[in-house]
């Protein structure tokens, strides 16, 4: 196969600053509602890039859980790679990508933890084996052999029958938007793109280049 052959024709959409919305946070709940709508796969998965100690961008696909005035929610371990590099570089950059309606969103912004009242909240709402694993995970660290969590997710069962408390390692993390920009495909590669970028605490939209 070679994969210089390999194109696809974007004609579905197109998109103008007039389209979109004054606020990106609710330009991206349109299109977000929109992705849910058309039952396009996993709508909330996104790649989220940060930047470790030794300055090397680690990327990896998470789940949003939340979108408010303030920004995008995701939760993790914090003792995690990209825990251990927010705590470093409190920088993020977000990408959505909806093949089926051919967008994607980028956003990158600023990262602060959940409180723990955020955080509890959350972690109760989970299936009860999701919060006996994030007790039972050291997530990113190396291990023998899958049974490991399986022995550990065990002994945390019988520990904790019936109520899992929240593991003070695990929370939220709420990525506060400096920059969103709306990526719509369209023919000949001549993507509609708008991007929005924060001054002096207001949205700037303007439309770039493809």
């Amino acid at each position: 196969m070679n994969l210089h052959d390999i194109r696809e024709e974007y004609s579905k959409k197109a998109l103008s600053k007039s389209d979109c919305h004054a606020n990106p946070i609710e330009q991206f709940k349109v299109w977000l509602d929109a992705a849910i709508d058309a039952k396009v796969n996993e709508p909330t998965a996104m790649n989220i890039a940060t930047v470790g100690a030794d300055g090397r961008p680690s990327a990896r696909m998470v789940l949003l859980k939340e979108v408010n005035d303030e920004g995008f929610v995701f939760f993790s371990n914090h003792h995690s790679t990209k825990g251990q590099a927010l705590q470093i570089n409190p920088f993020a950059a977000l990408t959505f990508f909806w093949a089926e309606l051919e967008r994607q969103v980028r956003i990158e912004g600023t990262v602060t933890l959940l409180n723990d009242a955020a955080s509890d909240d959350y972690f109760n709402s989970r299936p009860y084996t999701s919060r006996i694993g994030a007790w039972a995970s050291e997530q990113s660290t190396v291990i023998s052999d899958k049974s490991v969590i399986v022995t550990r997710a065990a002994k945390f069962g019988i520990k904790h029958p019936l109520h899992v408390p929240r593991p003070p390692h695990w929370g939220g993390y709420l990525i506060h938007p400096k920059t969103i920009e709306f990526w719509q495909g369209r023919p000949s590669r001549l993507h509609d793109r708008i991007r929005y970028r924060l001054d002096n605490n207001e949205w700037v939209k303007e439309r770039l280049a493809p």
